[in-house]
């Protein structure tokens, strides 16, 4: 029986019910199997330690076990303490995981939590947001000698990795997860776009269909909110700073306009941009009463707490996961998750067919960085493309599609210009 480590949870008796979970998922994430195959012949993380920062569902569990796999002593953390869940931590420490983490954790556990994690003194890292790389870098100085490389899973944190990078402040390598194809053509458009309704849709009971929804950022997660909205039979606005996005949300069929226009016209809004203050007292005071707010970002920021307690003249929990509150002239305005990642607050996040590619290249990833013959410099490195296209061919063998390749008389077509 794997040893029991030290860990920060909320009861191991949890088990078994969080091992049904992550057996589910291993059944439907072949890639990963793959990964977790050769993880076991070539052991890369032999000796080292690895602290995971993510999301403590089933499909991180199992991320943390293929490190495992790989000869890695690793730690988890919850990065956000609503999406964790007790019963899948309960089984990973069972598994010999070390975890600090449960659901529900406050500000000061949360970041306790975060602490703990790190005085494992990592050797890698994988983050989710810059929660850890910010941690080390601000308040265990003395870890970033020891640390010799990470990943980043989101767009907000490889926004700030680059902002630390640009500034000389990066003490260590990291990789930008995120940014590889494999990562975001699927996980940020496809599995947002079907989590972030999964989570509202169980959690209001509420029809979509013949409502105005409001999506307020057109990236690669914005695109898949937006698209399943419409799929949903609901009328979309897209609300952007950035024009070439709006002029694609314009020619995608969707309304653009500002968030204070949109503001009067939605019954769901989605705030799906990594920035804070998208949705705040303006907007607040022009809603329709009974208007539905949730966020799909990274931290509970996107949508103003603060001003919106403020307007309140009542506030009171009307179901799970959704705060009423009771504007002076009457009306309602509810908000999701306490504004924190609705997919996962009030979900079980992406689907694992979709996190099965991510995950792949998170493992590789860190792979990569423990097996290189010297340390990397500090600086925000790509996904490499033959690492992104490998998860790509392992994804097609695993659903049994063949595709087509060039001859090699088409490849020294493409190769020369000078042909007509």
């Amino acid at each position: 029986m794997p040893e029991i480590k030290e860990s920060t949870i909320r009861d191991i008796k949890l088990a078994p019910q969080g091992q049904l979970k992550i057996d589910w998922v291993e059944g439907h994430m072949p890639v990963l199997n793959q990964v977790r195959k050769e993880f076991e012949q070539d052991l890369p993380f032999k000796g080292k330690r690895v602290v995971v920062c993510l999301h403590l569902e089933a499909k991180t569990a199992y991320l943390a076990k293929v490190i495992q796999a790989g000869g890695a002593d690793v730690t988890v953390v919850a990065s956000n303490p609503l999406s964790t869940q007790d019963d899948v931590v309960a089984a990973l420490v069972a598994g010999g995981i070390r975890a600090h983490a449960w659901h529900g954790a406050t500000a000061e556990e949360y970041h306790q939590h975060i602490h703990q994690a790190l005085d494992s003194k990592p050797d890698y890292i994988i983050d989710d947001g810059g929660d850890l790389v910010s941690t080390i870098h601000q308040e265990r100085r003395e870890l970033i000698a020891h640390v010799q490389g990470g990943a980043e899973e989101t767009t907000t944190g490889i926004l700030r990795l680059k902002a630390m990078e640009k500034n000389g402040e990066l003490g260590f390598p990291m990789i930008a997860v995120n940014d590889a194809q494999m990562k975001y053509l699927f996980d940020n458009r496809y599995g947002t776009g079907q989590s972030v309704w999964d989570g509202i849709m169980r959690t209001t009971n509420l029809v979509v269909a013949g409502k105005t929804v409001v999506v307020a950022g057109y990236g690669w997660c914005g695109k898949g909110v937006a698209m399943r909205a419409k799929g949903l039979g609901a009328r979309v606005i897209v609300c952007e700073v950035d024009a070439i996005k709006a002029n694609e949300a314009w020619m995608d069929g969707f309304q653009v306009m500002p968030m204070l226009e949109a503001a009067t016209w939605g019954d769901f809004f989605i705030t799906v941009t990594g920035d804070k203050d998208i949705i705040r007292g303006e907007h607040f005071k022009v809603m329709k009463d009974g208007a539905i707010l949730a966020n799909a970002g990274h931290f509970d920021v996107e949508i103003n707490k603060v001003e919106l307690k403020a307007l309140a003249k009542k506030i009171r929990i009307v179901r799970p996961n959704i705060e009423e509150f009771k504007l002076a002239d009457g009306r309602k305005v509810f908000l999701l998750a306490e504004g924190r990642l609705v997919n996962l607050a009030a979900g079980d996040g992406h689907p694992a067919e979709v996190m099965d590619m991510t995950f792949a290249l998170q493992a590789l990833s860190l792979a990569s960085l423990a097996t290189v013959p010297k340390p990397l410099p500090a600086k925000v490195y790509s996904v490499p493309h033959d690492m992104d296209l490998r998860v790509a061919r392992l994804k097609l063998e695993a659903l049994n599609l063949k595709i087509d390749e060039l001859s090699e008389a088409q490849r020294a077509y493409l190769a020369n210009w000078a042909h007509s």
